[in-house]
């Protein structure tokens, strides 16, 4: 089975980042976006963009349809987040923050208080620019994710995923 980073591409500050770890380890990336912001990929046979139907959620629901046990998903959206951990695989932020399923939920949660604290016309204010150490912070918790991926991939799948058909 193949490793793959999936991207939330279209807008994923750290596009580069992965790809320069990706190619040091080996791993496909594929970047999924609408093409409402262009993407660039370096040209390398191991590096896809699929390019999905605009709307809501469509780039979302391509990375939680193909994303699978072993793979990486990186994406600030903690509802895809969500998605992939339920299939076995694991996600992290653009920050280097590894979403599991002990803290999932709990960002599912904060996500939905300020969901309805801008719905009732509260300012809650957008995430601060990238800096270097949060860039430099990625690039170590992507590298941990990969290898903590590849060791999922190398172990029995948990009695929950067993099929007895």
């Amino acid at each position: 089975m193949t490793q793959t980073i999936h991207v939330d591409g279209d807008a994923c500050p750290v596009r580069d980042e992965v790809f320069r770890v990706a190619l040091r380890l080996g791993v496909k990336v594929i970047v999924v976006g609408n093409g409402a912001r262009p993407v660039r990929l370096p040209d390398h046979p191991d590096l896809r963009l699929v390019i999905v139907a605009d709307g809501p959620d469509a780039a979302d629901d391509w990375i939680a349809e193909h994303i699978v046990r072993g793979d990486v998903c990186v994406t600030q959206d903690i509802p895809l987040a969500a998605r992939c951990i339920e299939k076995g695989a694991r996600a992290l932020s653009p920050r280097g923050h590894p979403w599991t399923p002990e803290n999932i939920g709990g960002a599912l949660a904060g996500r939905a208080v300020n969901q309805a604290r801008r719905e009732a016309g509260a300012i809650t204010g957008g995430p601060s620019a990238m800096t270097g150490a949060d860039r430099s912070r990625f690039l170590s918790a992507l590298d941990t994710a990969v290898q903590q991926a590849k060791r999922d991939l190398a172990a029995p799948p948990p009695r929950a995923w067993v099929s007895f058909e």
